[in-house]
């Protein structure tokens, strides 16, 4: 008996329809999606760029928008690692169990937060006291620390950056879980990392924040204190293993549960030598630094 016409196109559009789905589960098999921290966006890009040589066949994307970005984007299962300059907050950790997992936290390298200033300005050190006075609004003029007469312009990331949240939780309340500080109302929120060394480098009175990574000469970063007691300490990746630096923080790559699969793969290769070279080039702290010496 003579097949239906109509029935032989319904099986070709169901046989059409399995043969896509095995090629999309195919493509995520070999594909992550990394989100997250513009701290770390170019370190994860560099370690995606030199990962895909090692394993050609696989594709890893690699963008930022922020560590509250990364974490959104694991509670809706939209990437598989998500890039995280702070510890996740317990409601963000319900949320992602509310969805039938639990977030895995992975240390993958150290991280100093550098105070830039415009290279022309006069200020070269401060403490943890008088940057908490400036950043929440205490202190308005540079004179007042040492500087020229002229007002401060405050530079931050944006509230959905990981670095704002250390920032503030670190130096503004110094460690307090109860503080109540807050950024000056008049400090100017910015996007990037980037967006802070690209103001700072063409504002004589500006003053902002980012990871240690991002120094170039186009900006100076000032040694840092704990107290008036204290030595100032520059940013260095010898201070920060040391411990000697103040404002110092771990960078975390978080996964939906333990890593298995590629994503497993990719995560030996970033705490393998290779991949702490890597954090070493891109001017961040390596986690295995005995490792690197040998």
């Amino acid at each position: 008996m003579k097949t239906p016409a109509n029935t032989i196109l319904c099986l070709s559009l169901v046989i059409l329809l399995l043969g896509g789905c095995s090629r999309k589960s195919s493509d995520q098999a070999n594909a992550i999606q990394i989100k997250g921290s513009d701290t770390m966006v170019n370190l994860g890009q560099a370690w995606a760029e030199d990962f895909m040589k090692l394993h050609p066949g696989s594709s890893i994307a690699v963008t930022g928008g922020g560590s509250g970005t990364g974490i959104s984007a694991m509670v809706n299962n939209t990437c598989d690692i998500a890039e995280v300059s702070r510890e996740m907050k317990e409601s963000e950790i319900k949320l992602i169990e509310a969805k039938g997992t639990v977030p895995y936290k992975i240390v993958v390298a150290l991280d100093g937060l550098a105070i830039v200033v415009n290279p022309a300005n006069r200020i070269s050190e401060l403490t943890i006291d008088q940057l908490a006075d400036v950043f929440t609004g205490r202190v308005r003029n540079w004179k007042e620390i040492g500087g020229r007469d002229a007002k401060i312009v405050l530079l931050s990331r944006e509230v959905n950056s990981g670095t704002h949240v250390y920032f503030k939780e670190h130096v503004l309340r110094k460690g307090n879980a109860e503080g109540k500080e807050e950024f000056a109302a008049d400090a100017l929120l910015l996007s990037s990392s980037q967006a802070i060394a690209d103001e700072v480098s063409q504002n004589l009175d500006a003053i902002g924040y980012y990871g240690m990574g991002y120094i170039t000469s186009r900006e100076k970063a000032l040694k840092v204190a704990k107290d008036k007691t204290s030595p100032a300490i520059s940013p260095t990746i010898e201070n920060v293993i040391s411990g000697a630096y103040p404002i110092s923080r771990p960078l975390l790559m978080y996964t939906k549960g333990e890593p298995q699969g590629l994503v497993k793969t990719f995560i030996d290769y970033v705490l393998s030598p290779a991949g702490q070279q890597i954090v070493k080039k891109i001017d961040f702290v390596p986690v295995k630094p005995t490792e690197l010496a040998k």
